[in-house]
């Protein structure tokens, strides 16, 4: 009988030792996640600052002192436009028609097989 209250005894102290053992886990895992709280709330205040900060120096009135200060530049005038008719012509193109397109050779060559929307010269100049 007494080697059952021994072994009874025994297991009692495992078990108590085993769930202060799961206590103090707990207690440091508790720990952990309050830490990680803070320190969550720590930088959501230092975003919230960020964002005060971004917005007051987006503020367009500071922009546009900042502007008339250190720009040298005035307000556009309705008589700065000008009708697409005065226009100067288009320059003159240099690539003759004539001449192969280099890149478009290689990558005809590349691509055999692949097929594309865009349709290359030589089935431009065929239509």
């Amino acid at each position: 009988m007494r080697i059952v209250h021994l072994f009874v005894i025994c297991a009692l102290v495992f078990a108590a030792a085993y769930v202060y053992r799961i206590k103090m886990e707990s207690t440091v895992r508790t720990e952990n996640v309050l830490k990680l709280r803070a320190d969550i709330r720590e930088q959501r205040d230092a975003i919230a600052g960020l964002h005060a900060e971004w917005a007051k120096l987006q503020n367009p009135a500071r922009l546009q002192g900042l502007a008339q200060r250190h720009l040298a530049t005035r307000p556009i005038e309705a008589l700065q436009y000008d009708q697409l008719k005065n226009l100067p012509d288009r320059p003159p193109s240099f690539a003759r028609s004539t001449t192969p397109d280099p890149i478009g050779a290689m990558l005809d060559t590349i691509n055999k097989d692949v097929t594309s929307s865009v349709p290359t010269p030589a089935a431009e100049d065929a239509q």
